[in-house]
């Protein structure tokens, strides 16, 4: 045996068992004796058998006195490195965990149930983060170096990830994924939930069929995505769709679906293509809807011309903790295309391009809800005017620190309410009734 195994033969003997050296050791020697042209094209359940195959031959080959246990420990990771993240694949596998959150390699941060853990999860040295985090980028044809130190990519199931590494990040590589649901939720799970009620859930449906555009607000983790998935899922299925991000992630069920995707810049800066530039080409494509993920920049100011003139029913998202503040987030990033309008007009055009706006929040217990629903009715003077039609109210904590609170209408009967009956959109009135409350 060479050092290496040597390390790893006295290690088993003192009792004081690393199998790192070993896994790294075995990794190598896999990866060596594997033809990657055709591991990419083998089924999952084959490559692991013939993974396994592998590992016990080299094992077997070099004699080491491990239990059945430690084997399969050993083998199960190998297959990790191979065909996964490593050490992070069992957490993308676990249903529990919403988040995975790597602050450097030895700490390992998941998500469950809105409550951040920190868990036994560790990678061997930065030089084995750094592996994972371009195995990842390389795949969706991304880069990751000192040149361009962090980036946004995806993994094959469509979870979120965004990485930077050194120099930016001081202590060690960074990596957050934001967890795909592989379970498509409805309506009726966020009522289940509690999250909204079967009144807002009504709404919502006949507000996106009756062709209103929807602005969704709220923080980061809030559900901001999820209700945008639900929205879209009340599109008709005779209507073409156009979907701009700048990391796919949405799940439409419809079959009209184009989706399209931002580009960042090659290695020598060029090749850019920008969420704007989508967004104008978009318009090129006879849509019917235009779903945005987010807006961050610029691409605001081309939304709302395209929610002018004529692409009614749009639907996006935007970063703000409350509906007033959304709106002036809109005005920030519409100064940010370099329109010198007006606050007046800017805010007139604003007013006549957005209908709706529903404020998420994630709770100090970790569970989402919607806490606002508002329409934007017009303009008094230079203010946008808007009335909140259904609201969430905190009114406490249990014991177990729990949110406690109460849903409820406001009394408003909102103006859209003729458009549904323009339209043959049944609308049942009581569902405005302050009196009607929903304690959770």
């Amino acid at each position: 045996m060479n050092s290496q195994w040597e390390t790893v033969g006295n290690e088993i003997g003192s009792g004081a068992l690393d199998l790192g050296p070993l896994k790294e050791k075995l990794h190598r020697q896999v990866i060596d004796s594997l033809d990657l042209t055709i591991v990419a094209s083998l089924d999952t359940a084959l490559l692991k058998a013939e993974l396994t195959k592998l590992v016990h031959e080299m094992l077997e080959k070099e004699s080491l006195p491990l239990s059945m246990k430690e084997r399969e420990s050993l083998i199960s990771d190998i297959q990790h490195e191979v065909m996964g993240l490593g050490p992070l694949e069992p957490l993308v596998q676990d249903k529990s965990v919403n988040d995975i959150l790597v602050n450097r390699a030895d700490r390992i941060y998941v998500e469950r149930s809105g409550k951040l853990q920190l868990t036994d999860v560790k990678f061997r040295d930065e030089h084995h983060l750094r592996k994972i985090i371009e195995k990842i980028v390389s795949a969706v044809g991304r880069r990751i170096d000192e040149s361009s130190p962090m980036v946004d990519a995806r993994l094959l199931d469509g979870s979120r990830v965004n990485a930077i590494i050194p120099p930016l990040a001081l202590d060690g590589s960074s990596i957050s994924i934001r967890k795909f649901s592989k379970d498509k939720l409805q309506i009726q799970d966020l009522v289940d939930k509690r999250s909204l009620t079967p009144e807002i859930a009504e709404l919502l449906r006949g507000i996106v069929e009756a062709r209103l555009n929807v602005l969704i607000s709220g923080g980061t983790g809030c559900g901001k995505t999820t209700i945008l998935n639900i929205l879209s899922g009340f599109i008709p299925d005779d209507e073409r769709i156009i979907t701009i991000e700048d990391s796919a992630e949405l799940q439409l069920r419809q079959e009209h679906v184009v989706r399209l995707e931002t580009r960042p810049p090659n290695v020598e800066g060029r090749g850019e293509v920008t969420m704007r530039e989508l967004v104008k080409n978009t318009l090129r494509m006879r849509p019917d809807r235009i779903v945005l993920g987010e807006v961050r920049g610029g691409e605001c100011l081309d939304m709302l011309q395209a929610m002018n003139t004529g692409h009614d029913g749009s639907l996006t998202t935007i970063h703000a903790n409350t509906p007033r503040d959304a709106l002036t987030r809109v005005e920030t990033l519409v100064a940010m295309a370099g329109l010198n309008l007006a606050t007046k007009a800017l805010r007139h055009y604003v007013s006549s391009a957005i209908d709706v706006i529903l404020q998420q929040t994630r709770l100090s217990d970790g569970s989402r809800k919607t806490t606002s629903l508002s329409e934007i009715v017009g303009m008094e003077g230079e203010t946008i005017t808007l009335q909140e039609i259904f609201q969430f109210q905190q009114t406490g904590l249990d014991e177990e620190r729990k949110v406690h609170g109460i849903f409820r209408a406001t009394g408003v009967r909102p103006k859209f309410v003729e458009r549904f009956k323009a339209l043959g959109i049944k609308c049942d009135p009581n569902i405005f009734d302050p009196e009607k409350i929903y304690e959770v």
